[in-house]
């Protein structure tokens, strides 16, 4: 079964345990997605009322993008869990041999982008949510304002939390172009987010 088909109780509950998936990865996930889906709620909230006619263009726009970033980052909670059991698995491959040993750290190296390539394109889903969530900000019903603010936390802890995993990731991978190219893009990524979700979250205590 996949981790979105889970109840929240049973899916806190095997985060909790010492099952070693979900972790940090699916779990900055699922507060992403919780983030995109409140902005979601408030375009729901905003839709088809008299006083937001005049943005009622743009929210519509807005809402189409969080169903498609809502979906993405629901995927991504499972799909982070899948690259670090691709991890797990090159444990249990044989080691007795030279070839067996280079197989094994080429296999593992493989393995390691592909964890790393997992929370990094998280990244990119959530500062694009952020994008989104802040072309709300002013346009929107003002009674569901705070309910922006709390999206915008959740995905900036998304965020900090995806590149977290970007890095525990790379201090393992021995291909420098590839270390150099996802710290520097996540690097950006991560302060265009942080800012995003910093100015979000004002504007909506201006509101409340």
């Amino acid at each position: 079964m996949k981790l979105v088909d889970l109840t929240v109780k049973d899916f806190v509950e095997v985060l909790g345990s010492d099952a070693p998936a979900p972790g940090g990865g699916s779990a900055a996930a699922l507060s992403a997605a919780m983030g995109i889906s409140l902005t979601k709620m408030v375009c729901e909230l905003t839709i088809g009322k008299k006083k937001y006619a005049e943005f009622e263009d743009e929210i519509k726009l807005v809402f189409d993008e969080t169903k498609a970033l809502q979906q993405n980052l629901l995927h991504a909670i499972d799909a982070d869990t899948e690259a670090f059991n691709v991890v797990s698995a090159v444990f249990s491959m044989p080691k007795e041999t030279d070839d067996e040993k280079a197989a094994r750290r080429k296999a593992m190296q493989s393995a390691l982008e592909g964890a790393a390539e997992s929370p990094f394109n998280m990244m990119k889903l959530m500062v694009n949510a952020l994008e989104v969530t802040k072309r709300a900000i002013g346009k929107s019903n003002t009674n569901a304002a705070s309910d922006l603010g709390v999206a915008a936390l959740n995905l900036k802890a998304g965020l900090q939390g995806a590149w977290l995993n970007v890095l525990i990731n790379l201090s393992g991978i021995k291909n420098e172009e590839f270390v150099a190219q996802h710290r520097s893009e996540g690097e950006k990524l991560l302060a265009k987010g942080s800012l995003l979700a910093d100015e979000i979250y004002m504007e909506t205590l201006k509101v409340v």
